[in-house]
This record gives structure tokens, sequence and C-alpha cells, in this order.
């Protein structure tokens, strides 16, 4: 694939659109975020492996939601939805993305703070409350790898693509990152700051073709975030 054409042109619908939006905002958040986490933390009564149990759940329901609605019914492969390379050149771009990130993010906390706004949640907390290097290393893996790989897939590779095929760059940018924000839901008081990641890593989309910077700038400021917490 030529390295702009995938913002001219897909072979996706409204159909494939719209079934993984349901796929997102009905059965993720109502089933899996309030259903399966609840079974998940009346059996380990514990948020962060509950918390950690479910991201992984909705990582396999997004990625094989993905697969069947979006590739395989069109016989296509993952790079149509950002799983390839990129040019050598952007290596050197991912670490300013990545200071971006950091410095966009912390500003945002900062004025939110200033309305009794904070980052904590239950995962958080439990992280704080039970520091030791399997609880590390369970936020590490579930914020700093997980996460990355399959929301730079799903919310940049087919979400951000298809909607900037047909609405733009700039649209493409706000909407996406609105979706990215509300799919977070309800872990509210960290919205803000998911608005201006969902931004960033369109950007380094829309820039390189690749969802891997994304996930690289992505995992790496979420690996930063889980170190504070259980230092801060």
């Amino acid at each position: 694939m030529n390295v702009s054409a995938w913002k001219q042109k897909d072979t996706w619908t409204g159909k494939e659109f719209t079934l993984l939006l349901l796929l997102e905002f009905i059965f993720v958040i109502v089933v899996v975020k309030y259903g399966v986490q609840s079974l998940y933390l009346s059996l380990f009564s514990n948020t962060l492996y509950s918390g950690t149990l479910t991201g992984l759940t909705i990582a396999i329901v997004l990625m094989t939601g993905l697969y069947l609605i979006a590739l395989r019914p069109k016989n296509l492969s993952w790079k149509e939805v950002g799983v390839r390379s990129f040019s050598t050149k952007y290596w050197l771009k991912i670490p300013i993305w990545l200071l971006i990130t950091i410095i966009l993010s912390v500003a945002v906390v900062l004025l939110t703070s200033l309305l009794g706004n904070s980052v904590d949640n239950s995962k958080t907390e439990s992280l704080q409350q039970n520091i030791n290097l399997f609880t590390i290393l369970i936020g590490i893996i579930s914020a700093g790898v997980v996460s990355p790989v399959y929301e730079e897939i799903f919310y940049r590779g087919f979400i951000y693509r298809w909607l900037r095929v047909r609405l733009g760059m700039n649209w493409g940018i706000v909407i996406s990152s609105l979706i990215f924000t509300i799919a977070h839901f309800p872990t509210l008081n960290a919205m803000p700051v998911n608005f201006i990641n969902g931004v960033v890593f369109a950007w380094a989309y829309e820039k390189t073709g690749s969802a891997i910077p994304g996930m690289i700038v992505h995992g790496v400021f979420n690996t930063i975030a889980v170190l504070l917490t259980v230092t801060g």
C-alpha cells in the first residue's frame, strides 16, 4: 500500500463502523465493564486484578470483533488497520510525540485539578495499597503493553482511518479522540488526558500510516504513569 493511500479510500461502509461502535459502547461498556468486571471482582476481591482481567477481556473482544467484522469478510490483513512498518525517519519523532503527550497531559491535569479533579481511580488506589514487584509488573503489562496495542489498532487503525477517509484529517482526529475518550467511561476523571492522548496518537498515525509509533508513545506514557503511581 502507498504510504498515503489509506487516507483516500478503504473498502468499509457505515455498517462496519456502526457495528464496531455498538460492540464498544454497548457490549464492552455494559456487559464487560459492569457485568464481567463485577464477576472478576467477586472472584479475586482485588480491583487491580479484576481491572487487569477486564482490560484483557476488552482487548480480546475488540480485536476479535475487528477481525470478524472489518477484516475477515473482506479478506483484509491487519496491515489495513495499521499493523505495518513505517519510515525510519519517524523514529526520531517518537520521543518528541512522547514529550508532547507528557507536557500536554500534565498541563491538563494541573488545570482540571483546580476544579477538584483527580487522576486516581480504583485500579491506581489498589496498586498503591499493594506495591510489590508482581503488582508493578501487572500494572506495566496491562497499561504499558496490552492497552496500547489493542487501543491503537482499534481507535487509530480502524476508527481514525474510517473517519479520515470520509471527513478529513481535522474532523477525523477530533471525533476519533472523542470516541476514544468516551470509551474510557466510567473513568471520568481521566477523560481530559485521554482526549489529549487521542489527538497525539491520531497525529502519529496520520504522519506514519502505522499504529506502531502510537503504541510506543502510548505504552511508554502509560508505563511512566504506573511508575509514578507506585512511587507517588
